[in-house]
């Protein structure tokens, strides 16, 4: 059950909540081009590929956890090789094209420096 728009007391939170609702009605991920959706949070940054019509995450890479190599950071050069990483899963995979998701967030900094190292 997904959280209601009203209840969003902060003005920016509740516009990046509506961003995001709008964003994921129009976009949608297949086993042929998947969706490539990046998260952010204040410390940590993730970027997961995921099948919709299966409901299947197919791999992730992110700056923390057992999948994190310690040397990534959340900063541009982090982001460039995440965006890295994640091209060549994808060319192992067999897959060459791919749905972005910005999950919210501005095209610009971290989030366009995934996409353009893809």
């Amino acid at each position: 059950m997904r959280k209601q728009q009203g209840k969003i007391k902060n003005p920016k939170l509740a516009n990046k909540y509506r961003r995001r609702l709008s964003l994921r009605n129009k976009i949608s991920g297949t086993s042929e081009r998947p969706r490539v959706m990046t998260s952010k949070t204040s410390k940590h940054l993730r970027v997961i590929v995921v099948d919709d019509l299966s409901h299947k995450i197919l791999f992730s890479v992110q700056t923390f956890g057992k999948n994190s190599d310690g040397e990534i950071k959340k900063n541009l050069e982090g982001a460039k090789k995440i965006g890295g990483i994640i091209a060549g899963k994808l060319k192992d995979q067999n897959i060459e094209r791919a749905v972005y998701d910005r999950n919210g967030c501005k095209f610009n900094g971290l989030v366009a420096a995934v996409a353009n190292s893809m």
